[in-house]
């Protein structure tokens, strides 16, 4: 399970449509763009648009919080966050 931060400081649970690993597709569709990965400082990856800043999405801040540089780089748009494996990573 992973949640999707919202732009209006809404947090959600999210559950892949196969139960374990979330699809390129599926993340691209909850974010709203290409997929960039960074990471929170706790080892989670979060899943941005890659585009966010040149659309002109507005600041997540609850989001940002959780982002390793958050303190020099806001993060965008709606924000994807879970587990490597979740991501369809390895650990």
């Amino acid at each position: 399970m992973a949640t999707l931060f919202r732009t209006t400081g809404h947090q959600e649970e999210i559950h892949p449509l196969n139960g374990t690993t979330f699809s390129l597709e599926e993340m691209q569709t909850l974010v709203g763009g290409y997929i960039q990965m960074i990471w929170t400082h706790d080892g989670q990856i979060m899943m941005v648009d890659e585009e966010g800043k040149l659309k002109g999405k507005p600041i997540n801040h609850v989001a940002t919080t959780h982002y390793r540089f958050g303190v020099y780089d806001p993060c965008v748009g709606e924000v994807l966050v879970g587990t490597p494996l979740e991501m369809g990573m390895n650990e």
